[in-house]
């Protein structure tokens, strides 16, 4: 496959257990189109022993590390694709398991990618239990399978992202970076495909109140917001999510506070019912797809109760936070 361009892979880690995983399945999946380099970022805010880098095998002499201390994901990425010296740089999270014909995929991606084509997705498939129902966070890592632009397993031509100066870093989590760097380098007249390479995407293990800390997302959604426009959800090809609802359901808790500390009694008593429907509506698109266990069921009455505050409260924070935010390189 010399005619294949060459590439390197990026993996920004916080030194997770799956990176061994990652590492040991890019090994298996690269004989036939090996990277040129695998630059391993090391993004941990303090470097606490050895990233299990021999679990990379034979591609171990063509491993090089990078420290960030604690930057962020998109930090991370950056300083990786900033040293890379190839035609196409191939970002991978370092909780996935590229499949054992990965390599011959990509070639044959990158082969078929026009002198337009800024960028090439790879295909995510997310196992679920077989023997029962997925809970809440397993559908939700499910949604990766329909996510553009993922850099779970997204590689780009190298001249794109030095043309858009890469990602933003003012997202500070693994949390529309990536969207917010499709839209540039579309922007910027680049088109981006989806490729025929396949990447495994185990979901990893959670606490039942792990969609609690997700909510922080919704302040890169308003920043989102600010840098792209409103309409950013249709041409990033992303779900347009819950917050419309979150902000009526928190209305009507706040107004049912207020109606009975002024002595509304009546008119707190209608908000205090629509607040009731409402999370009882959310509780349940979130139960009845389950497995319904009580844990399971437990955790969605105590999170879909929370939820709704939370998500509004960081969306709030990030409208103020990014009210002056500009896109990245001043453009737009």
């Amino acid at each position: 496959m010399s005619d294949a361009p060459a590439y390197t892979v990026v993996v920004p880690t916080i030194g997770r257990p799956c990176l061994a995983e990652c590492l040991r399945a890019l090994a298996q999946g690269t004989g036939e189109h090996p990277p040129h380099e695998v630059v391993v970022v090391d993004d941990r805010p303090a470097s606490e022993g050895d990233l299990p880098l021999e679990s990379a095998g034979h591609l171990l002499d063509r491993v090089r590390t990078l420290r960030t201390g604690g930057k962020g994901p998109a930090a991370a990425r950056n300083t990786g694709w900033r040293t890379v010296r190839t035609p196409w740089t191939v970002f991978l999270d370092d909780d996935v398991q590229v499949l054992p014909d990965w390599s011959r995929r990509l070639a044959g991606d990158l082969r078929e990618a026009g002198p337009d084509t800024g960028g090439v997705q790879g295909r995510l498939r997310v196992p679920l239990p077989p023997d029962r129902r997925p809970t809440d966070w397993e559908r939700t890592t499910k949604g990766l399978e329909n996510a553009a632009w993922a850099t779970a397993d997204m590689a780009y031509r190298t001249e794109a992202l030095k043309r858009t100066g890469g990602f933003d870093e003012r997202f500070p989590r693994a949390f529309r970076e990536d969207a917010d760097l499709a839209l540039r380098v579309q922007r910027a007249g680049w088109a981006l495909t989806r490729g025929a390479r396949v990447t495994r995407h185990p979901v990893r293990p959670a606490h039942w109140w792990a969609s609690l800390p997700v909510q922080r997302g919704n302040a890169d959604d308003a920043l989102m917001n600010r840098l792209h426009g409103r309409d950013w959800w249709h041409r990033a090809r992303a779900p347009r999510g819950r917050l419309p609802r979150h902000l009526a359901v928190t209305g009507v808790a706040l107004a049912a506070t207020a109606c009975a500390l002024t002595g509304r009694h009546r008119a707190a008593t209608a908000c205090a019912a629509l607040w009731t429907l409402g999370t009882a509506e959310f509780a349940l698109a979130r139960i009845l797809p389950g497995p319904r266990t009580v844990r399971e069921v437990a955790g969605m009455l105590g999170t879909s109760v929370l939820i709704p505050p939370l998500a509004v409260q960081h969306w709030l924070r990030g409208a103020v936070r990014h009210r002056h935010a500009r896109p990245l390189g001043g453009a737009g």
